[in-house]
């Protein structure tokens, strides 16, 4: 069972505990901003678990992040708690990506005054700060925009509004997910030679203001200012950036073999 006051202690909120939308976009806003997108127990070789007593204990307990499947769970465990109603999906990136991706990325239909609603903490940079409503309408989000958009497929978009016109993020079908159908995606995610979590170092957190997004030993804001970009050097440096950006806090002397490993 969820500790929700630990977690909740753990994005900041202190809000009320009703369902309504104004709610379940606070929620969304604190956990997005508070705990980091992250990958390090996969390049440290370490198994990833989605089951929620475990995601409890690293994600809120230990302060650490995590990527889609673990921040999502944590999330929907909950809104639950809170009384949502939500709904597992199972999505199929498209950003910058050229060739069709198996369907390997978590988002969440919630219901919330009448209204259903797309939430996902575990994008990472390009990702929504707060819920986006199925209905089509654009909705700006700090220095951001969104919408969801049918194909006639039936398949819904999630898009991102650029200085180019809208990109796609991600694609899915409101047919729902099972834990067990996550399991064998969060398999691939973390073992198999062609994703690029097994590869490369992939730290985000996103801020009203601001993307952080660290890529191995590269470090690049975005902020109304335009992108800029710098090379983390040694280790000792990396922890800095960790602790300092991400708020992750890891052993002091870690050593991150694997980016001289995969590079």
């Amino acid at each position: 069972m969820l500790d929700l006051q630990a977690y909740l202690e753990r994005i900041g909120y202190a809000g009320e505990r009703g369902t309504g939308a104004d709610t379940l976009g606070e929620l969304h806003l604190a956990h997005a901003t508070r705990i980091p997108f992250e990958n390090l127990d996969v390049l440290f070789g370490r198994s990833i678990s989605l089951e929620l007593g475990d995601l409890q204990d690293k994600l809120v307990r230990q302060r650490r992040g995590g990527y889609c499947f673990e921040q999502n769970k944590l999330f929907a465990a909950a809104l639950r708690e809170f009384g949502f109603p939500v709904t597992a999906l199972a999505a199929r990136v498209r950003q910058r990506q050229s060739t069709l991706l198996p369907r390997t990325h978590m988002c969440l239909l919630v219901r919330a005054s009448g209204q259903d609603w797309v939430a996902d903490v575990g994008f990472g940079g390009e990702g929504p700060l707060q819920p986006v409503p199925m209905t089509g309408e654009p909705v700006r989000q700090f220095l951001w925009t969104y919408r969801v958009m049918e194909e006639s497929s039936g398949i819904r978009v999630l898009q991102l509004q650029r200085d180019q016109g809208w990109v796609d993020l991600y694609a899915f079908s409101l047919e729902p997910q099972e834990d067990v159908d996550f399991e064998i995606a969060n398999y691939y995610v973390s073992t198999h030679p062609k994703s690029r979590f097994v590869h490369t170092l992939t730290v985000q957190l996103p801020a009203p203001e601001k993307r952080q997004i660290l890529r191995d030993r590269e470090l690049t804001t975005d902020t109304r200012n335009g992108i800029h970009s710098v090379v983390i050097g040694d280790d000792a440096e990396l922890l800095e950036v960790l602790a300092d950006n991400f708020d992750l806090v890891l052993p002091a002397g870690t050593r991150f073999v694997f980016l001289e490993q995969n590079h």
